[in-house]
Parts: C-alpha cells; structure tokens; sequence
C-alpha cells in the first residue's frame, strides 16, 4: 500500500519528478561513459603490455628478478611445466632464453637483448610473426635470428645479411656466433624496436652454453580471469620448488602506479558529479518538504503514523532516482555496447604518441556489467543518505504547525 501511495504521489507534480529523474540520468549517463573509457582504456593497456612481451604471468628462479643473468636460470622439470598445463585458467604458456649481446654487422655494432624462442608458442602470445615487415618468420628448426627494424636501421642490415652475436654465456663462458637474418619485426615501443634479436630457443642454448636451461616461461590467461589470483594459485602449488612466479603488476609496478593514479583522478570528477547531483536532489527535497507542509499536517491529523508517512516520503525519493537510474542504464547499455565493439580510432600526433608507448591508438570502451551495477549502488548510496533529512523532519513534525502553513 505504501509503494502505491508514493508512487501516486511522485506523479502528482511531474514536472518537478521528471526534472530531478532527468539529473539522475545526466549523472548516471555521463558516469558510466566515463568509467567505461577509464576502464576499457586500462584493460586494452594491459593486454597490450602482456601480449607485447611480458605475458600476464612468469616464472622464474628463485633470485632472477633482482639480477637478470643466466646464472639464475633454470631447467625446466616436470613439475613446474604438470602445474602450469593443469591450471584451468591459463591458456597458453612461452618458455624463453633471455639474455645480452653485443650485434654486429660489417663495421657497426649494437647492444641488444638476445631472446631464445619457440616459434609457434611466441607468435601464440605476442603475433611476433604479424610484425614482420621485411623477410619471413622464424621456423621451429631454423638457424637465423629476426632483429627488430630499429637494430636493423642502426646495423645497416637487411634479410639474407649476416650478423655477429657476442656476449657472455653461463658460468662465463663466452658466447659468440654468426647467423643470417631471416626477418625484419617492427615494435611500436622503441625500447623493443631499438634492440631486439630473436632466435630458436636450441640455437640460444647452443650460442650461451646453456644446455636445456631457461630463464623464463611467459603464461597467456583467460581473459575473464585474475592474474593476481592465478599467480597466488601458482605460487602456493609450486612453494617447495625453487620457482619465484610474478604476475604483470609485479613486473610492470610502473603502470600500476600509472593506472593508480588515472583511476583516482577518475574518481575524484565522478564524486564531483554526483556531489552536484546530490545537491540538485537535495533541493527538490527541501522545495517537496516546504510545499506540502500542510499536506503532511493533515495526514498526521486524520492519524498517519509518523514513521508510515516518512516511509512514504522515502519510497518517493528512491522511486525517482531509480527513474533516472535505469532510464541512464538503458541509454548507457547501447552506446557502451557499441563503441565497445567499434572502438573510438585516434589520428595525427595523438595516434603516434600513443604507438610510440607500445600501446594502440584507440579509446576502448568497457562493458563490464560491475559497470553498470556499481552506478545504481552509488545513485541507491547517495539517495538513502540525501533521505535523512526528510526522515527526521517528519518523525518531528507537529501537525497544528503544519496545518498553519
């Protein structure tokens, strides 16, 4: 009866119902354009670092993120790869041989990073074969290495050259081999595109005299899973061997901290939003309250209980915000929908700022549905609380006053 009540009662002015339903709209509207760019642009940032190089998941030995050297690497036995290939959530997983070397070309020379690979399982994780820009792909029994095209510029070399590797292999022994460049990769991120030489992982152990060593497995999770979670999964089945297995955040605290300190900003002009809102509400309150004063009065006379006309009062107030709510959900479903699936492009000089940090130059929209609910709760939150005031002042109202108004 009560629901019927404020329902009727929210209708009987509805310019001032539809006004304030209308600034629950705009704010729920604009909320949810905004968090979803927010959110769309961290996640497409993530798989863009994971599937450039990093994977969302590593494993290592014990001491290897502290000093990245081949004296930390290590063999990979049954255990580690039985945990890793059980693991319902992970999709893929790149065994790699990283290490450093001096390349040389003719009379040029240049550092790089020396990276050991499994052909098909590396183009699985980070499409290296679809960067190729001159040549061909590595094969699994190739004896060739692919360089980055920023090397290649600064070697002066191209495919069917042949370049010098020289470094320092495991336990000190020297490292030193020729190796015809099969392919030319171009990388977004200069810090890969500058020094980036890749070869068949038995071709890597053989020039650094390792043996079957690795230095890392890079792992691919489902997308809907957490890779915090799955690191911990992994960590707690794998905590008698020498393995320490870090997740992206641990590998990358930069952009942690990057996406740290967006999201807050974020948050801050969302809280302005509603705080604005709110007081928008607030005074259709304060205007609802002052005019039906003696409304109230009457109803209290004839003998409503208090409490039962308060409730009222609230029911109206949540009914209205669950107006605009839903009707900003139902607008925000269909245009989040469709720019999630046909992302916003990024042109000029914005579009080569964004390519020149590895990422692509697109505004993502999310279509989380947490999206969407954690709107209706803060909308619910706030309505509830801009309830208060009303609550009290008809729990003390005095009807002979009221009547006077």
């Amino acid at each position: 009866m009560l629901f019927v009540f404020a329902w009727r009662n929210i209708w009987r002015n509805k310019r001032r119902t539809l006004i304030t339903a209308a600034s629950v709209f705009t704010a729920v509207i604009l909320a949810l354009l905004m968090r979803s760019l927010q959110l769309g642009a961290y996640q497409r940032m993530i798989d863009n670092v994971v599937s450039y190089y990093t994977g969302h998941i590593q494993v290592h030995a014990d001491g290897y993120s502290d000093e990245k050297t081949l004296e930390y690497s290590f063999v990979p036995n049954d255990s580690i790869i039985d945990v890793i290939k059980e693991h319902p959530d992970i999709v893929s997983w790149v065994p790699r041989l990283e290490s450093f070397a001096l390349v040389s070309a003719a009379d040029l020379t240049q550092g790089s990073l020396v990276v050991g690979i499994d052909p098909a399982a590396e183009d699985g994780l980070t499409n290296l074969a679809g960067k190729i820009v001159e040549g061909t792909y590595l094969a699994s029994d190739d004896d060739g290495v692919i360089i980055s095209e920023g090397l290649a510029k600064k070697l002066e070399a191209h495919t069917n050259d042949t370049i010098v590797l020289l470094g320092q292999g495991y336990h000190g022994a020297t490292a030193a081999g020729k190796y015809p460049i099969r392919g030319v990769a171009h990388f977004s991120a200069p810090s890969l595109n500058n020094g980036m030489v890749y070869l068949t992982i038995p071709n890597a152990q053989y020039l650094y005299s390792t043996g079957d060593r690795l230095t890392s497995i890079a792992i691919r999770i489902s997308p809907k899973a957490d890779a915090t979670a799955v690191a911990a999964a992994l960590r707690h089945t794998t905590e008698d061997m020498p393995f320490e297995i870090l997740d992206w955040k641990d590998m990358l605290p930069e952009m942690v901290e990057l996406i740290e300190v967006d999201n807050a900003g974020g948050v801050i002009i969302i809280s302005i939003l509603y705080m604005i809102i709110g007081f928008g509400i607030f005074g259709t309150i304060l205007m609802m309250l002052a005019e039906r004063q003696h409304e109230f009065g009457i109803l209290v006379a004839v003998g409503m209980k208090r409490i039962k006309l308060a409730t009222v009062v609230l029911l109206e107030i949540l009914m209205i915000a669950f107006l605009g709510t839903i009707a900003g959900i139902l607008v925000g479903i269909p245009i989040i929908g469709y720019f999630h699936a046909n992302p916003i492009k990024v042109t000029g000089d914005m579009a080569k700022a964004y390519e020149s940090f590895g990422m692509e130059a697109i505004f993502p929209f999310s279509n989380d549905i947490g999206l969407f609910l954690t709107q209706a709760a803060i909308v619910f939150f706030m309505s509830l609380v801009l309830s208060v005031y009303p609550w009290f002042r008809i729990l003390r109202l005095k009807a002979i006053e009221a009547l006077k108004q």
